[in-house]
């Protein structure tokens, strides 16, 4: 099983929540993650509702069976003075560099070297021991840039590897790559059931796979529920007086042509159409994720909003869906093809 988890996904699709609930429901049964921020949001210390998060490995969740979740903010500067430390052994000096915007300089001049300190830090938590040569985290999750970008992200380490062709510098890039495109490694991408987060997911799948990145799960966030009757959508039309009838004897006013309830029904009649055609569009869309083989998770909307309890209930849903496809992945007379969507019970509020 992958132990280096990372997130992407359109902006807006929930993307930070779900890497939130992933690394929750990874740490059940009594193991430990560590959820990782790369981008400066603080978004994960607003989810769980905490400070803002230092540049430390810091205890922000238990789950049930004992487990741990620990967070980290990977902050660029504070990495390259590690790799300085760690490296050339500068120790003061890299202290001053730092008070004389050196490292800043660097950082911002040269964002290529931004991503490759905050994948390798993200790298080094998976690669970590114990003194039992134990892993210390039994999966980390990093909460990564958007689909846009991710592919470059991941993978500016292999042009770093490429122009500095000896040293510290090619061998760390060169480290963080095998990590990177191991079977340790995994780039669940969220979306939603709209036309441009799949459109985006769909090309960032084609982009991670061309650049040789192993692809984990589609996560599609914010599923609707299915309504009772959704199937009768698109003949409601014809039973205009039934319908009218209907809400007269729900109290609604009379059925007759003009009366109060009469006049309800065409309203009715065009939510229920745009509804349908809803329905349409997200089934297309559903194809389209279907298309690409790969496992297709589905988490539903949250009626009270993400706050922290919600999270939790998020992280339980997603359990249950990697635990079904872990099911459905080791049977060995398994029917179900790859791209087969796994929904979690109680998948709705």
């Amino acid at each position: 099983m992958s132990r280096l988890h990372v997130v992407t996904g359109k902006g807006g699709t929930g993307k930070t929540t779900v890497a939130a609930a992933l690394a929750l429901a990874l740490a059940e049964g009594g193991r430990r993650t560590l959820l990782v921020e790369v981008e400066g949001r603080q978004g994960i210390a607003q989810l769980f509702e905490t400070e803002p998060l230092p540049y430390e490995e810091r205890k922000i969740a238990v789950t049930h069976g004992g487990g741990e979740v620990y967070a980290l903010a990977v902050d660029a500067e504070r990495a390259l003075l590690d790799y300085l430390q760690m490296f050339y052994k500068l120790g003061s000096a890299g202290r001053v560099l730092k008070r004389l915007g050196a490292v800043d300089f660097a950082t911002t001049i040269a964002p290529g070297l931004r991503d490759v300190l905050l994948t390798g830090k993200t790298c080094e938590a998976v690669r970590r021991r114990d003194k039992q040569q134990r892993p210390v985290y039994d999966a980390v999750v990093m909460d990564a840039p958007p689909t846009g970008r991710i592919t470059r992200f991941l993978g500016v380490n292999e042009e770093v590897a490429g122009l500095a062709k000896v040293g510290p510098v090619h061998h760390q890039a060169q480290a963080v790559m095998r990590v990177l495109k191991s079977p340790e490694t995994a780039v669940h991408l969220v979306t939603l059931l709209e036309e441009m987060p799949v459109q985006e997911t769909v090309d960032g799948i084609a982009e991670l796979r061309a650049a040789g990145l192993p692809v984990g799960n589609i996560v599609v966030n914010q599923v609707r529920p299915r309504l009772p009757g959704e199937e009768q959508l698109t003949t409601a039309g014809a039973r205009h007086d039934g319908i009218a009838r209907a809400l007269a004897r729900a109290g609604l006013g009379g059925a007759r042509r003009g009366g109060r309830a009469e006049r309800l029904v065409a309203p009715l009649l065009d939510e229920g159409r745009e509804h349908a055609e809803r329905l349409v569009l997200e089934r297309g869309l559903r194809d389209e994720l279907h298309r690409q083989q790969l496992p297709l998770l589905e988490l539903g909307l949250l009626s009270g909003g993400v706050e922290l309890a919600g999270l939790y209930r998020l992280a339980r849903r997603l359990r249950a869906a990697l635990d079904e496809l872990s099911a459905q992945q080791a049977r060995p007379d398994r029917r179900t093809p790859p791209a087969q969507r796994t929904r979690p019970h109680g998948t709705h509020p």
